[in-house]
């Protein structure tokens, strides 16, 4: 199926590996302009000669403004219009509440919520300018079921439901469209370095951490693979999903065990 996003532009933040990295390989196959950004240099480039010759690489912090409009502003120059913008950042320290300082939920809400935020608010006259465009959220399915000692991300993923729901509403007239996604366990650096946490903490193998958190709850029996999650990203960013906005879209393998 042609998605329709060829020679359309998609910025993707803190896209060196992960998911991100994931997400904007599949905007480079269907033929789209693609902007990345990352906290190190190398990185960062190393992933966009690695996506293709076209892909932008912009060295930026997605918790500090200048950088944010520094990545947005590139992306504009690069490619003359800003179609896609998909806010994505690496999640906040492991923690019980009793555990966690000022400091840390500072830290959290500037790389979770403001880093959305700030993006956001960049490329909305790009997208008003040019009559309509595409904003994506990836957060967590512990928007939707929290899980243990992720207070931080429990809490301050939420807040970005909370504003890409108001933004779809607020920007519909717009035809910008805000979607959010939330990824369950997907086979990623970030899945594993909380798999181990977790078996430090309870004292086992990873092995045996990995069965007890992910696959034991996942019908499908299985961890995700990142090429299945950006799938569903790149087809909510596409003309084909033109009806859908201000929802939030669990790609878990049916963990969730919720009705909404």
């Amino acid at each position: 199926m042609d998605l329709g996003l060829r020679g359309q532009t998609a910025l993707v933040a803190a896209a060196s590996r992960g998911l991100g990295k994931a997400v904007a390989a599949a905007f480079v196959a269907e033929g789209a302009h693609v902007a990345i950004c990352g906290r190190k240099r190398d990185a960062v480039e190393a992933a966009a000669a690695e996506l293709g010759s076209d892909v932008l690489a912009v060295t930026a912090d997605v918790t500090k403004a200048e950088d944010v409009q520094n990545f947005v502003r590139a992306a504009a120059d690069r490619f003359g219009r800003i179609d896609i913008l998909v806010n994505n950042a690496g999640g906040p320290p492991v923690g019980a509440f009793v555990e966690l300082t000022d400091e840390q939920w500072w830290q959290a809400i500037g790389l979770n919520l403001m880093s959305a935020v700030r993006l956001t608010r960049e490329v909305i006259p790009h997208m008003r300018r040019q009559g309509g465009g595409r904003i994506l959220n990836i957060t967590s399915y512990v928007v939707k079921q929290p899980l243990p000692n992720l207070v931080l991300s429990n809490a301050v993923r939420l807040a970005v439901v909370g504003l890409g729901k108001t933004l779809a509403t607020e920007l519909g007239p717009d035809n910008i469209q805000v979607n959010t996604v939330c990824p369950g366990p997907i086979g990623t650096e970030r899945l594993h370095e909380l798999t181990r946490t977790f078996a430090s903490r309870q004292h086992i193998s990873a092995q045996d951490a990995e069965r007890r958190m992910w696959t034991d709850q996942v019908p499908l029996g299985r961890l995700g693979r990142p090429e299945e999650f950006a799938s569903a990203v790149v087809f909510l960013a596409s003309p084909r999903a033109s009806f859908i906005t201000g929802t939030a879209i669990q790609i878990d393998g049916g963990l969730v065990k919720a009705v909404l």
